[in-house]
């Protein structure tokens, strides 16, 4: 039920519902297609990558010779002629698109362009986006790749877990017993159900308003934070998240994290193109809209929000504004509850 639901919504001709996270998916995709020692271009970690796009801490960077792109420095956007020479003096068996911190369109022709004149596979890691593209809001990268994995949370707003599509039968094969026996042992068959529960709501109209609604929140609240004098790496957002950066102001990412915390305001701390901050540390932060658009934010709500984030930020996280924040965010939380009571 799950992998047919998943088809439909995807468009997708194989599906496998069983990687526990994306990063097992990633995983079992690598395992399928690669070698020991393979080559594969991805996205670097500062850039807006993930970390099994090939950072050297992971096994994508430690089992295979990960060869890393970025953005253009001036506009940071995706440098996809990057992207061609680096494929073209590395010759990869796989390039990876996808990311976990970039709020701009991903050109999935462009990619597919480039691992064709290269022969290399193309791997598209959608996990940020799933909920978008199913919503029609973002490209569905399906029709480009050979592969596409994601994670079953985040904007598809189902069970912490992950999946694999893919449209040729022989990969479908490789695919398969790259995840069980290669990757993992029995399947959760709970969050299994779960996933089945969240592809039918996926597949319902109101899903495509919510995912409609989370990329207007992410627009009001990107102005709101530009306006206040904060730079969003590529200047602005196409999806539902953005990364700040805080080079600037002199302040750090662990830092914002923790005086937000104390507001009751959730972000993290996120690497910025070129840090000079450890990645423990960073230079800067990432929110997203999709849990504040559940909740049934609307774009004039999204603005007052990220102008309370600025209130923090702007007083380095004094006590006083936190406190006044504090009692705002209760105050929204219980006019837009998660759960509507019964009465």
């Amino acid at each position: 039920l799950a992998i047919d639901r998943a088809k439909e919504l995807f468009g997708a001709e194989y599906v496998n519902v069983q990687p526990h996270s994306g990063s097992q998916a990633n995983s079992a995709v690598f395992l399928a297609l690669l070698d020991a020692n393979d080559t594969v271009l991805g996205m670097s970690l500062d850039a807006g990558g993930h970390l099994t796009h090939g950072a050297h801490i992971n096994f994508s960077g430690l089992n295979y010779n990960a060869v890393q792109y970025g953005l253009v420095e001036e506009t940071g956007l995706i440098d996809y002629d990057e992207v061609e020479r680096l494929a073209k003096e590395h010759k990869p068996k796989m390039i990876i698109a996808g990311f976990s911190a970039y709020s701009q369109v991903v050109d999935w022709q462009r990619f597919r362009d480039i691992a064709d004149e290269v022969g290399a596979y193309l791997l598209v890691d959608m996990a940020h986006v799933a909920g978008l593209v199913a919503g029609g809001v973002y490209p569905n990268p399906v029709p480009f790749a050979d592969v596409v994995t994601t994670t079953t949370h985040k904007t598809l707003r189902g069970p912490r877990s992950g999946m694999i599509l893919a449209r040729d039968e022989e990969l479908a094969k490789k695919l398969n017993s790259a995840v069980f026996p290669g990757n993992q042992g029995g399947p959760l068959m709970h969050v299994i159900a779960a996933k089945a529960v969240c592809f039918k709501e996926a597949l319902e109209d109101n899903f495509k308003t919510y995912q409609q609604q989370v990329v207007k929140n992410a627009k009001a609240m990107a102005k709101v934070i530009q306006d206040r004098g904060y730079e969003i790496i590529s200047g602005g957002t196409e999806n539902h998240l953005m990364l700040i950066s805080l080079v600037k102001q002199e302040m750090t990412g662990k830092e914002a994290d923790k005086w937000l915390g104390d507001a009751h305001i959730t972000v993290n701390k996120n690497a910025v193109p070129n840090d000079p901050k450890s990645p423990f540390v960073t230079s800067g932060i990432r929110i997203g809209t999709p849990a504040i658009t559940t909740r049934g934010f609307n774009e004039a709500q999204a603005g007052d929000l990220a102008g309370w984030i600025c209130d923090v930020l702007d007083s380095r996280g004094d006590e006083k504004v936190a406190a006044e924040v504090r009692s705002k965010v209760e105050s929204i939380c219980k006019e837009l509850p998660v759960y509507e009571k019964n009465q």
